[in-house]
């Protein structure tokens, strides 16, 4: 899907997504002590970024969607707090070196070489101590999990993210991890999520 595509689905009074951080994001995040700047790359409506900002972060809300952005926005001012929403297309964003003590990557799927070089860039964007942190569907959720992307071209493993930042981080955490999901008959299910944590050199 493209930028239009994306307006598309964001087009409309409703949240598509909760407004509530994602549940990894939150558990993994929440006694991170705030410090300065924070960037959610592939901010959508902005749910994880107005809950960074809550917590006392300057938050960059990035993503390639207006629409998507003017509601993460709404949210933001909802919620009392303030957001600077970048809208691009993360193929190409790039930010200063060193300029962040928090990316956030919740997901965002794009077939790996493109991924790849967004993954680095996020590392690169950030401060020696600053945090990283991908969460996105797994590789195996096609076959093992529900919902997501069945595209396996466009999802990557744990591994794949941690050998890429392993040279300029230290590795907190990496692995699948479960999330229950209802699907549309209202049925519980299993999602794989990949998760990797780092801490950046």
């Amino acid at each position: 899907m493209d930028a239009a595509d994306w307006d598309q689905r964001y087009r409309g009074s409703e949240l598509v997504w909760r407004a509530e951080p994602n549940r990894f994001v939150e558990e993994e995040l929440r006694d991170l002590e705030p410090s300065g700047r924070a960037v959610d790359l592939a901010a959508g409506e902005g749910r994880n970024a107005v809950w960074l900002a809550e917590r006392g972060w300057e938050v960059d809300a990035v993503d390639f969607s207006g629409v998507a952005l003017e509601k993460a926005e709404r949210l933001a001012a909802g919620r009392g707090v303030r957001l600077r929403t970048v809208r691009a297309d993360l193929t190409a964003w790039t930010a200063p070196p060193a300029t962040y003590g928090l990316a956030l990557i919740s997901y965002l799927h794009l077939p790996w070489p493109e991924m790849a070089r967004v993954l680095t860039r996020a590392a690169a964007c950030v401060r020696a101590g600053g945090t990283l942190l991908l969460v996105g569907h797994d590789a195996a959720n096609p076959a093992r999990g529900h919902g997501g992307p069945q595209d396996p071209g466009v999802l990557c493993t744990p591994e794949q993210v941690a050998d890429l930042w392993r040279p300029s981080a230290d590795i907190v955490r990496a692995e699948t991890v479960a999330r229950p999901v209802t699907d549309a008959e209202g049925v519980g299910r299993t999602a794989l999520d990949a998760l990797v944590r780092a801490v950046r050199r």
